[in-house]
Order: structure tokens, then sequence, then C-alpha cells
């Protein structure tokens, strides 16, 4: 089996698509929060979702706590799935690995993402750490997160599923957490900022702080709603990112939607 395989799922039985869309979940996500989207995506678009260690089907294996290893671990693995047009997309934390896996692609001379999508997320420059979750005792872990609205309440209150998943929560906090910006040119691609306007933990002005990511200008699409926006909002974020996606294996630089306000 391809080591691809292994740190990214499809979903069943779904065909080649002509342009690739790599997803990198939030903070304890994995691929069944992204894997519906591809039937909105429609056959053109080939969708991958990042599994990472201590997750699904990868629950018993030790997750990473250290970005450097996590980036330069996934900028290898899709060595060999940047054949096609690509686009990445990633929530909260998802944001930060999408980013800097682009970064690393760049400094590898590999061929980088066409568009990046980040979610919920402050900029990498000017984000701040609110709340130190990663090293909370159990119990106050599990209430903090159900502050987030983005587990379910049957779920956090299964305590021996919950002492499953807590290594996989903690090492993904500790990412977010310990992450260290570092200065790089800005990447020469379009980003677009998703936001919820009632998500307490991103701060508007903190979020914009994307814009000094790229080259060019920030696009922004706002949404009613928490941190998990895109629960609700699914058919409207898909059917936009489908339609920036359209036709991008004939015209790469269609890979662009409107500027918003």
């Amino acid at each position: 089996m391809d080591i691809a395989d292994t740190w990214f799922c499809r979903p069943p039985r779904a065909a080649e698509g002509a342009v690739r869309l790599f997803c990198f979940p939030f903070a304890g996500g994995n691929p069944a929060a992204f894997l519906p989207w591809q039937q909105a995506l429609g056959a053109e678009v080939e969708l991958h979702v990042a599994l990472l260690p201590g997750r699904s089907a990868r629950l018993f294996e030790p997750p990473l706590r250290d970005m450097d290893l996590l980036v330069a671990t996934l900028a290898q693995v899709l060595r060999g799935r940047l054949d096609k047009p690509f686009a990445f997309f990633g929530h909260s934390l998802g944001a930060l690995v999408a980013f800097e896996v682009a970064r690393a692609l760049r400094r590898q001379g590999l061929p980088g993402p066409a568009r990046l999508w980040v979610s919920g997320a402050e900029g990498p420059q000017t984000r701040s750490v609110k709340r130190r979750l990663h090293d909370l005792p159990d119990a106050e872990l599990v209430a903090a997160l159900r502050g987030y609205n983005g587990t379910p309440a049957e779920l956090l209150d299964d305590a021996e599923m919950m002492a499953l998943l807590l290594p996989g929560l903690r090492a993904d906090f500790c990412l977010a957490e310990r992450y260290a910006y570092r200065a790089e040119p800005p990447l020469d691609l379009p980003f677009t900022l998703l936001t919820g306007d009632a998500d307490p933990y991103v701060e508007d002005a903190r979020a914009a702080g994307w814009a000094r990511e790229s080259s060019l200008p920030l696009q922004r699409e706002r949404f009613d709603g928490d941190h998990f926006f895109i629960y609700p909002h699914q058919a409207a974020i898909t059917a936009s990112l489908a339609a920036a996606l359209a036709g991008a294996e004939r015209r790469p630089a269609a890979l662009q939607t409107e500027v918003m306000p």
C-alpha cells in the first residue's frame, strides 16, 4: 500500500478527479468530518483528507506532538500526489498545518497548492494562545471541549471512549499551542479566509493576519456561527470550493474567487 494511503483517506469507491483537494482537520478531527464533502464537490475534484496517528483507523498509533516533524512527514508523503493541480483546505489547527506544508513544499522546490483555504484560524504571525489545553487534567480538558461545540455530548460523556481519544486531542492542542512562526517570504498563491461571526476563539483582527502570508490580496468569506460554522454551512462552503476548483486542470489560474468586502 502506498504510504500516502495511510496518511490521507479518500471516500470509498471515489473516482479519480482532475484536481485534488487535500483537507487538514481541526484538533481531534478525523476524515469523517470531511469525507462527506466529496458528493458536493463533484467528480472533477479528488478529495483527500489527512489522517494523523492517534485518530480513527490509526487510533492506537502514538500521536505526533511536534509541528516540524508532522509537517516534514506530510510534505514527504505528498511527494507522490503532486502530479495534478491541487489545493489545500484546513480548519483551525488544520489551517496552520496546511500553511506550513505549503511552505515546506516550496522550500523543497516541489509544486505547491494553487490555492489555500484557511478556516477558523488566526494568522500565523498574529494568532494568540488564549488558553493552554494540552496539559489540563482529563476532566478539565473534557469540560473545555464542550465549549468548542465540535464534539458530540454523548461522546464527551463516554469516559472509556474519551480515554482513547484524549491522547490524540492533547497532541493536537500541543501542536497548536507550541507553534512558533518562522519568517519566510509570502506564498505566491491566493488565500481564502473563512470565519464564523460568533467564533469565540478567533478574533477578526488576528484572523486578518493571514494577509501577511500571501503576495496576493486576502479573500474572505464570513458565515454566521461559532468555531464549527463549517458544519451548518457545509453546503455553501463546498459549493464555493467546487466553483473555485472547477476546470482547474485546464485553467490553473481559474482557482480564483471574488474578493469579498
